[in-house]
């Protein structure tokens, strides 16, 4: 079960984070890797530390808001591997302030950035996957698409992140009938690069340790497990779900 040999995987956002973590979790599994992300210099370090794993990883500079870079680098992966089984559409950033006092242009970026891009890039790559009648698409959205917070003001990025979660459903309405499955997966408090100097306050840690019932950040690979199954062919009956994965923030 979860033997992802011959199977193409790509993931955006994959130069840090999540997305580098995942990226490495689908190789350990035997998947080729179209990685993407708008830093090539650190997308070419990983698909070093792929290749040294004995699978294929295709490194593509790619800003996912621009309609014309995403198209083509969907071209480059199915020109040079033929398909794609599986999307993770991780890539992301976000401009914080709450309702009353965020710019247009900080709502606009993080709804560019965070919701429109998982559109471009679904289209894009949902397009090759309808071609074998076989696909699995995995939208990383966050628990803030599942809720507010009280700790700090970040409302673009609580909406973009619910506009992906009912876009997750509403795509795995659609494409089952292509045999494309689409899911998410949403994250709670993980320490990466896009996150680290929120998480790391003696304040926010507080908060989080309180709201939190296991009591501690989410650690690098607990998405891993998520992402396997879901982009498993095993995991042919299972679409439109939305999976948190917070350490149990949304269950209280």
């Amino acid at each position: 079960m979860f033997n992802y040999n011959g199977k193409v995987v790509v993931v955006s956002g994959a130069s840090s984070g999540l997305g580098k973590q995942m990226a490495k979790a689908f190789a350990k599994q035997g998947a080729n890797l179209v990685i993407t992300a708008r830093r090539l210099e650190k997308l070419e370090e990983l698909s070093n530390e792929i290749k040294a794993m004995g699978v294929d990883c295709l490194p593509i500079k790619c800003d996912v808001t621009n309609v014309e870079e995403v198209n083509n680098a969907a071209k480059i992966a199915e020109e040079h591997f033929g398909k794609v089984d599986v999307l993770v559409n991780c890539a992301g950033s976000a401009k914080n302030a709450g309702v009353l006092e965020m710019t247009n242009e900080e709502w606009d970026f993080t709804i560019d950035t965070d919701m429109n891009s998982v559109f471009y890039v679904t289209r894009a790559f949902g397009n090759i996957m309808k071609k074998n009648h076989y696909g699995r698409i995995i939208n990383i959205a966050s628990m803030y698409g599942m809720v507010g917070n009280m700790a700090m003001g970040t409302i673009a990025y609580h909406t973009s992140k619910g506009g992906v979660i009912n876009f997750t459903r509403a795509a795995a309405a659609e494409l089952a009938k292509e045999g494309i499955t689409v899911n998410a997966i949403c994250p709670g408090y993980f320490d990466t690069e896009l996150t680290h100097d929120t998480l790391i306050t003696p304040e926010f840690t507080q908060y989080m340790q309180a709201t939190v019932p296991v009591g501690r950040y989410g650690k690098e690979g607990e998405l891993n497990s998520a992402a396997i199954f879901l982009g498993a062919e095993e995991s042919s009956y299972v679409t439109g779900v939305i999976l948190p994965i917070d350490g149990g923030y949304t269950c209280v």
